[in-house]
């Protein structure tokens, strides 16, 4: 299994008392799509799976949700959250075995959701269904200066519900002057980049595991598709994501690497547990 950089006590000491001066922002990768980012002393979390509930859930089946990566922390252990997104109803993205006991030890916490999702959501958080913050197409919302704007998704395809409202999202999150794309799971659509060029993105954060019809994943960017978008959009960085959690769905990121450095693409590859400053963004 692989070793995160940092995890448990060690990972926690990092978020709870790295020293971020005023102005910048520190980012740690918790895994899969999971990011906590760190700014002025607030804390904006996206899309945490932060437990084995797919491992436990699927072990009997033919589709098993093998574990690669070991845990990062238990959600317990993050009491410090203001916000906390959720880009669609996939458990790995919305992850009842993490969400609840983190809205426990945060009990103003906040969260984010297509609103699309909303009836699902608060069946599978067993909340208010009024609790969450539901986001459509170009909606936005501010959580202690971190401001939410829905960008839709293709996971497979675009998909919206009765109403026209996206299934798949994903974010721009903006605070402090810096602005951050969150992709949530996603192909490449016509007018993608026309809708994510205008923000000016700092930090892209996109999948790489790629599409396989016959092992059941569902579409998202491959490596290369990763490096184009963000090139395409104009992002200062991309940070690759969505790999090294489960054995049947994985990608290696040397693709990713590959492309970005073929388009002169800055690009960062995290490892679990790792932290990331804003000081050390290409200019």
């Amino acid at each position: 299994m692989i070793e995160p950089l940092q995890k448990g006590a060690e990972l926690l000491t990092d978020i709870r008392d790295s020293a971020v001066p005023s102005g910048q922002w520190r980012m740690w990768w918790l895994g899969q799509s999971g990011f906590l980012i760190k700014w002025e002393e607030r804390y904006c979390l996206l899309d945490p799976y932060l437990s084995d509930s797919l491992t436990k859930k699927y072990a009997s089946t033919d589709k098993p949700h093998i574990r690669m990566t070991e845990l990062v922390l238990a959600p317990e252990m993050l009491d410090c959250i203001d916000v906390v997104s959720s880009s669609h109803n996939h458990t790995d993205h919305l992850d009842a075995e993490t969400l609840q006991p983190l809205r426990r030890v945060n009990p103003d916490l906040a969260i984010v959701i297509p609103e699309a999702s909303r009836s699902f959501v608060a069946e599978r958080l067993r909340c208010d269904s009024a609790w969450p913050i539901g986001l459509s197409e170009g909606s936005q919302h501010e959580v202690r200066g971190f401001r939410f704007v829905g960008i839709p998704a293709a996971h497979e395809a675009l998909e919206v519900d009765e109403f026209g409202r996206h299934r798949f999202m994903g974010y721009v999150v903006s605070f402090g002057g810096w602005t951050f794309y969150h992709s949530g799971d996603t192909l490449l659509y016509e007018g993608m980049v026309d809708r994510l060029k205008p923000w000016n993105v700092h930090v892209a954060l996109l999948p790489i595991n790629g599409r396989d019809p016959v092992r059941r994943v569902a579409g998202n960017l491959n490596g290369r598709q990763a490096a184009r978008l963000a090139k395409d959009i104009g992002a200062r960085l991309v940070v690759p994501c969505h790999y090294d959690m489960f054995t049947f769905n994985t990608a290696s990121p040397e693709s990713f690497v590959a492309e970005c450095n073929k388009l002169n693409q800055p690009h960062y590859v995290m490892q679990n547990g790792e932290g990331l400053d804003s000081m050390s963004l290409p200019v």
